[in-house]
């Protein structure tokens, strides 16, 4: 009789377990306080659109669209996708509901899961969590400045360090058309150099050439024409204008005239943040400006800025730099019984300092007494309760500080006050 073999995670996602939970609880607090102090709210969109807004909104050049989505069809024989990304489902919400009628700009902001098929790697998965903002009906260098100066408060909150800003403007529509031309002249004589998938961009999209991730791809672009020397003057003024706003800020960037991004909504700014120490791909977030999405979403030309970063990547980089994180599953207390007759008090500690807002547990098992010191400690339990039997006729109870092993007896009633006190 063949044995059945254990069930296991699909390739590419990974099980997030106690003990790691209370890890992303503390840098999604942060992302959401950060949030609330620069003005945003969050929304929350579903986690399958229907195919047609990601070809629309990400554009089917990009590797997302072309290899990287995972789309099915469902029982109406409509084309499914679960989300690769924020941004297209975000303004899909703003056009639906009409929140361009609200008072702009609007400021949003999204945490969740997304979908990509691509290979795994250190902090890349097929399922990964993404933070992310946007910016809707405002066009204004001094918003993209703000933009990235909330990414790096998010990073700076959360203890990272060694973080390098790259921006780029990638200008607008009728900047691109002398750009397109000149890029297409300088890489025609290598174009059979490149990789199959460069060499499909070449007549669709040539600025993204500059953005593939192979490494002889990237050797031949070295010297390509550079879209800042073919901005217009209204985008040269926008791009000081950021500049400036990051100078205010005091906030240091590297100009990377390589930097285009991977989505072909994006005109104007772009930028990416890198981190050391987390692998060959060094990028923790990025985003930019995208005044033309809302348009090509069937919308009114509403321009647009955002960012995202991956909270996988985030971690990672946490763990590189040895960012300290808060303990896991940290009890305020923990009820040690030494006898069954000890149990009903327990139960009423329990409900007494729960219903006050302290974290506390007891043992379920039948435990010894050392056992179940054991288990306090294993649970990071800031004090121990002990009812013993000279605890029981007395109404008090021996309370032990777990950090400086402190033992003191006190009256029962006064426990919350005691703890809350220290």
């Amino acid at each position: 009789m063949r044995l059945n073999k254990t069930i296991t995670k699909p390739r590419g996602t990974n099980d997030i377990l106690p003990g790691e939970t209370e890890q992303w609880q503390y840098i999604e607090e942060i992302i959401r306080t950060v949030c609330r102090v620069y003005g945003y709210r969050e929304i929350r969109t579903p986690v399958f659109e229907h195919t047609e807004l990601f070809q629309r909104g990400v554009g089917e050049t990009t590797d997302i669209v072309g290899k990287e989505m995972y789309t099915f069809k469902d029982r109406g024989d409509r084309s499914i996708t679960l989300r690769p990304e924020g941004t297209a489902a975000v303004v899909r919400a703003y056009l639906e509901h009409k929140i361009y009628a609200a008072p702009q700009p609007v400021k949003l902001y999204y945490i969740g899961p997304m979908f990509r098929y691509e290979r795994s790697e250190t902090g890349r998965y097929r399922q990964f969590h993404q933070f992310g903002v946007e910016v809707l009906g405002v066009h204004s260098p001094s918003i993209d400045a703000e933009v990235i100066a909330m990414a790096i408060a998010v990073y700076q909150r959360l203890g990272l360090k060694e973080l390098a800003l790259h921006i780029n403007s990638l200008g607008c529509p009728q900047c691109r058309v002398e750009l397109r031309r000149k890029l297409q002249d300088f890489l025609r004589p290598h174009l059979k150099e490149f990789c199959p998938e460069c060499q499909g961009r070449f007549e669709r999209n040539p600025l993204r050439m500059i953005d593939c991730k192979n490494k002889e791809c990237n050797n031949l672009v070295i010297e390509a024409p550079s879209i800042l020397d073919y901005l217009c003057a209204e985008c040269q003024v926008f791009f000081a204008g950021v500049k400036s706003g990051l100078d205010l800020l005091g906030i240091s960037y590297i100009i990377d005239k390589n930097l285009v991004r991977g989505l072909d909504y994006y005109t104007h700014t772009a930028f990416e943040i890198m981190a050391k120490g987390i692998g060959a791909q060094s990028s923790i977030g990025g985003g930019g400006r995208y005044n033309g999405l809302v348009e090509t979403c069937g919308g009114p030309p509403i321009p647009g800025i955002g960012y995202a970063l991956g909270l996988e990547r985030v971690l990672l980089a946490i763990k590189a730099q040895k960012v300290p994180l808060p303990p896991a599953g940290c009890l305020d207390l923990f009820v040690v019984t030494a006898s069954t007759d000890a149990e009903q008090v327990a139960f009423e500690i329990l409900a007494q300092a729960r219903s006050q807002g302290y974290a506390a547990d007891k043992d379920y098992t039948g435990r010894s007494l050392k056992a179940q010191m054991k288990y306090a400690g294993k649970l990071n339990a800031r004090y121990t309760v002990i009812i013993g039997e000279n605890e029981l006729n007395n109404n008090t109870l021996a309370v032990k500080n777990m950090l400086t092993g402190e033992q003191v007896a006190i009256d029962r009633e006064k426990l919350t006050e005691f703890i809350g006190g220290k």
